[in-house]
């Protein structure tokens, strides 16, 4: 026959446990998030231009965190950004992928969010993708992209 016990909890180790548990949430959100840096997104230039990464291999699908700046947006209403390494004061956008920067990754909001000053530095996340790929609504070519992506100031 068992025979239950009630089990003795100190007022300190209750609130211990509460006081960890909200750090124990950002720990888990900052792991869910893997770092990725401008320099990490290329390892060279190969006969066919930029090749990527095998951290950006590795990433792809998965959700990453990038510092960055803001380019200004074509229009305020826009779900997208490019995120740039350095401030830019204009929209670096090139017309084909051939000619796509090593520095700019695109930035799909999975929710709309107001837009910050371009020399604002910021840290973007979201699900990291790569390869050559046109968004059907802009005919924007890119490279490099961040879906159902979020972002705050750093």
């Amino acid at each position: 026959m068992s025979q239950n016990k009630p089990v003795s909890i100190s007022r300190r180790a209750l609130m211990t446990a509460f006081a960890v548990l909200p750090m124990a949430g950002i720990a888990m959100r900052a792991k869910a998030a893997e770092k990725l840096g401008f320099g990490e997104l290329y390892k060279s230039f190969g006969p066919l231009g930029l090749e990527f990464s095998d951290k950006v291999k590795q990433l792809s699908g998965k959700h990453v965190a990038i510092n960055g700046f803001m380019a200004p947006p074509l229009k305020a209403e826009a779900a997208f950004f490019v995120l740039t390494e350095i401030p830019m004061s204009l929209c670096p956008f090139c017309s084909s992928d051939a000619d796509w920067p090593d520095n700019i990754m695109v930035v799909y909001l999975s929710a709309k969010q107001t837009f910050v000053q371009f020399n604002a530095p910021i840290v973007a996340r979201g699900v990291l993708e790569f390869g050559s790929w046109t968004d059907p609504e802009t005919g924007f070519i890119s490279q490099l992209r961040l879906r159902d992506a979020s972002f705050r100031t750093a």
